[in-house]
Order: C-alpha cells, then structure tokens, then sequence
C-alpha cells in the first residue's frame, strides 16, 4: 500500500469513525474542497463548517472503497458507495426536494484528491445529485 492510499484510507476510516479531531489532521491548512456539484472553498475553517452542516443534516458511512493512486503519490482517486440517511432538512438541497424525515439512501461517489508532505491539499467529490433526490423523495 502507497503512502497516497494509506493516507486516503485513513481519511475515510475517521469520517466512518466521527472522529473529526482524525480526519481534520489529515488535511492541510490550505485545503482546497471542490463540492459536488457546487463551488470550491478554501481552507480548513471553510471545510470545517462545511462538514460541521453535513454531519447535522446526514449521517453517512463510506463503503466498498477502492483507492487508486499516481506512482508519484502525489495524486489519488476513491471510488465507493456512501450509505446514508437523511437527518435534518438541509436549505442548500435543490428546490423541491423532500424534506427530511429520515429517509435512507444508497450512492455511488468518487473523489479525487492532491497529497502535499504527507497530507491532503485538495478533496473533489462527486456523485449523481438527481439520483440522491429521488431516493429521498421515496
């Protein structure tokens, strides 16, 4: 296993974990988190709040990962499935979507991401939007 993989798998074991104190150390201060479908924010007090939204609004686990990752170990991919449930109605979900009531949810995602001196510098997630609405509209 790559430092690149090791450093990716962690990053997903603290996310399954809630350790946040984890998956924060595994970042740089610089951070760079393009959002799926939605705009880039920079920095780890911007992805802190980020995640701090998400955790209130969802709770998600990270499954059947694959990571590949460049001979450099400067660069990585994950693929895997996000199994969640939908906790608290989110304002930043498209118009029309289903509010929360605890509905369950099955996504395929990815991610990429940029390693910098042993850590994470940039995070680029994405998976199919339209499919999350319609899962939670059942």
């Amino acid at each position: 296993m790559t430092d690149a993989e090791t450093i990716v798998r962690a990053y997903y074991a603290a996310f399954n974990a809630g350790d946040m104190t984890a998956f924060f150390d595994l970042l740089t201060p610089d951070i760079i988190h393009d959002i799926s479908q939605g705009g880039r924010q920079s920095g780890l007090a911007s992805f802190r709040a980020f995640m701090d939204h998400m955790n209130r609004c969802y709770a998600e686990r990270i499954e059947d990962l694959v990571v590949m990752t460049a001979s450099d170990g400067t660069r990585a991919a994950a693929e895997f499935t996000v199994h969640g449930r939908y906790l608290a109605t989110d304002p930043d979900v498209p118009p029309g979507t289903a509010p929360a009531r605890g509905q369950s949810y099955v996504l395929p995602a990815g991610a990429f991401f940029t390693l910098r001196a042993g850590r994470i510098a940039r995070v680029s997630n994405h998976y199919n939007l339209g499919d999350w609405v319609r899962q939670v509209a059942l």
